[in-house]
């Protein structure tokens, strides 16, 4: 749930730096430096320390009361001290988790303003207890409402409480009204239920009608509800504002259908523990739905055709089917159960959650044949988010309204719409699928469009496409002449060989493109493998063939040969010392290089099974990919090297 926030905060130009504390801050002169534990520094105008609160309880201290080991005042269920004559109310007290029983402390203002009626009472003889808390908040983030009750998997896991031995999880991604009504926006619900579908926790990230769904969640986990609750409910329906089947009946069904065992469920994080040689991952969805992303090593058979080719798939094997939010995945998995298959398990979510977990960034990309879930943001040279006037552009400009539609609708209008279109005609594209706004980019890259920007409007997401530039972009200055803007200017460099002279070679290429401002990928297989090896033998376990090749193979990028004079050795030794005399950097200090100027290095994941090499014996930073990774770099750059 919170990779769907990092990727709204990054689409605002937000930069995140994720799993790095900071180590120090320096004042000087107007600006502060902060250190990060990766030695990694940010200059600042300000800095603001959001890390929680603490319980400012010395008084109570003072006064001789029981507070516990992170300072919160020790109180009873009628909320009384430890000494009968003083209550203590608000953030300051430790409370009882509605949910689990356990003592906590819980900071919101709904509470504490609970807890001062019921002292009231309690000081005036109306004995009422307070029977816990269980954390129902709610905020807004940029045009994103993130929402949470009761208890997450964070917490439970704590308590030492494992997925799918004490607790199970739906999730959904539903609309916020009925679809077919204009402003429909998709939320994503993940809700979290014991084995006797007792309700634990739920959280809730969208744009629209977050609120009210995480009340109802809220208030039946208050009345001890269980997900068979949650689909008999009957909730307020109008078109405007919701659907027949509201999204909380919607987790309601889902929840029964997992503890009912209608399907089993994979969660996306589960995957990569999987053996991949007794597993078919199948991708449902249409081709054209592929296109803008799929989960490395899987297939595509669409729902359609499903039936007609189940020859297609081994019946022994573990398959999962997945979809774009896990509908039509599931709709497979009953096809698949109802034809024999025993083996079938649902990717709860589907690509939707994957790719917003795995590929946000480059260094994903792989996972998601070459996509990303990108936050498409343009950035001038002063560091400002780039805006484009649409007004100013060359070409006649048509509209397109893809409201109500999920994904793959959006993208298939614009697909049949761009027909249509001359070369250089402006498609304005309005949706209320967020998702939508990461589809047509890919979409853009891999068709040769344009996508000039995007936008948020209020409950929907616009997209500006040029048909057919090329990656060129022409706009009007101000004196109304003519400027063309290229992009696609990225560099891959396939490194084949394994010789000292060629890796140098490719890594100066490499840095000087980098140092130009490019987008450089490096694409290793074969002999270049070794290149990436670490110097050191690493502990991996190996058959036979695999470990006579780690024997006669070098071991790292110092042992490498010269494809010419080598002269059993000598001959790298001597360029090697040639290199240090002219101040000219070791191969070693050129792949560091690269490696800082944020060049990708991509090892080849179907090379590496090849030559025995595993991931453990690469050095630090390095990808591991597959041809899809490497064609999705080079469909974005103007130049492919093949050394």
């Amino acid at each position: 749930m919170a990779q769907i926030v990092h990727q709204h905060i990054k689409s605002k130009g937000v930069k995140l730096y994720l799993k790095d504390g900071v180590k120090e801050f320096e004042y000087k002169d107007g600006i502060t430096r902060v250190t990060l534990q990766s030695g990694k520094t940010l200059d600042a105008d300000i800095v603001i320390l959001a890390i929680g609160v603490r319980a400012d309880s010395k008084l109570a201290v003072d006064c001789g009361l029981e507070v516990n080991q992170r300072g919160g005042i020790v109180v009873d269920e009628y909320l009384r001290t430890s000494d009968k004559n003083i209550f203590a109310i608000g953030d300051v007290i430790e409370v009882v988790d509605f949910v689990n029983g356990s003592k906590t402390m819980i900071p919101l203002a709904g509470p504490a303003n609970k807890q001062g009626r019921i002292v009231a009472n309690n000081i005036v003889g109306r004995s009422e207890k307070y029977k816990g808390t269980q954390g129902t908040s709610i905020a807004k983030v940029f045009d994103l409402t993130v929402a949470s009750t009761g208890n997450n998997e964070k917490l439970l896991n704590r308590m030492g409480k494992k997925y799918g031995k004490d607790y199970k999880i739906a999730l959904i991604h539903s609309k916020s009204h009925a679809g077919y009504y204009p402003g429909a926006i998709p939320m994503t619900i993940k809700l979290i239920f014991n084995l006797k579908g007792k309700i634990l926790g739920a959280q809730i990230v969208g744009y629209d009608g977050v609120d009210k769904r995480i009340d109802v969640i809220a208030s039946a986990i208050r009345f001890g509800g269980t997900v068979y609750d949650l689909k008999e409910l009957e909730l307020a329906y109008a078109p405007p504002y919701s659907s027949a089947k509201d999204s909380v009946n919607m987790a309601g069904f889902t929840a029964e259908n997992i503890l009912k065992r209608d399907v089993d469920v994979i969660m996306c994080n589960e995957l990569e523990k999987l053996d991949k040689n007794e597993v078919i991952i199948l991708d449902v969805r249409e081709k054209i739905e592929r296109e803008l992303g799929y989960i490395e090593g899987s297939i595509n058979i669409p729902l359609d055709e499903l039936r007609d080719r189940l020859n297609e798939l081994d019946k022994e094997k573990l398959i999962i089917p997945y979809c774009a939010i896990g509908l039509r995945g599931y709709l497979a998995a009953r096809i698949l159960k109802q034809n024999g298959f025993k083996k079938v398990k649902n990717l709860s979510g589907g690509y939707t959650t994957y790719s917003c977990i795995f590929c946000q960034d480059e260094d994903g990309a792989s996972k998601c044949g070459g996509a990303t879930c990108d936050s498409n943001v343009d950035f001038n040279e002063g560091g400002d988010v780039e805006e484009i006037d649409v007004n100013k552009l060359e070409g006649k400009t048509i509209k397109l309204n893809a409201c109500g539609l999920q994904c793959p609708g959006p993208i298939m209008q614009v697909y049949e719409r761009m027909k249509t279109l001359e070369n250089g005609d402006i498609l304005e594209v309005t949706a209320t699928d967020p998702g939508f706004i990461n589809d047509i980019n890919t979409w853009c890259k891999r068709t040769g469009n344009t996508l000039i920007k995007t936008e948020k409007r209020p409950k929907e997401f616009v997209a500006f496409i040029r048909k057919g530039t090329g990656g060129k972009i022409t706009v009007k200055d101000n004196n109304n002449s003519n400027i063309v803007q290229t992009t696609n200017d990225g560099k891959t460099i396939v490194v084949f060989s394994g010789d000292l002279d060629k890796a140098i070679a490719s890594f100066i290429i490499a840095n000087g493109a980098a140092a130009m401002g490019r987008k450089v990928t490096m694409f290793f297989t074969f002999w270049g493998l070794n290149i990436l090896r670490k110097p050191e033998k690493v502990k991996v376990q190996k058959g036979f063939m695999d470990k006579m090749f780690s024997m006669m193979m070098p071991r790292g990028s110092k042992k490498l040969k010269l494809s010419q004079m080598n002269m059993m050795g000598m001959g790298a030794k001597m360029i090697r010392n040639v290199m240090k005399k002219k101040n000219i950097s070791s191969l070693e200090e050129l792949i560091e290089q690269a490696k800082n100027q944020g060049v990708r290095l991509v090892a080849c994941n179907m090379s590496m099974d090849v030559m025995g090499i595993t991931k453990e014996e690469l050095i630090d930073g390095v990808e591991i990919g597959g041809v899809a990774s490497y064609l999705g770099a080079a469909e974005e750059s103007n130049v492919n090297l093949f050394i």
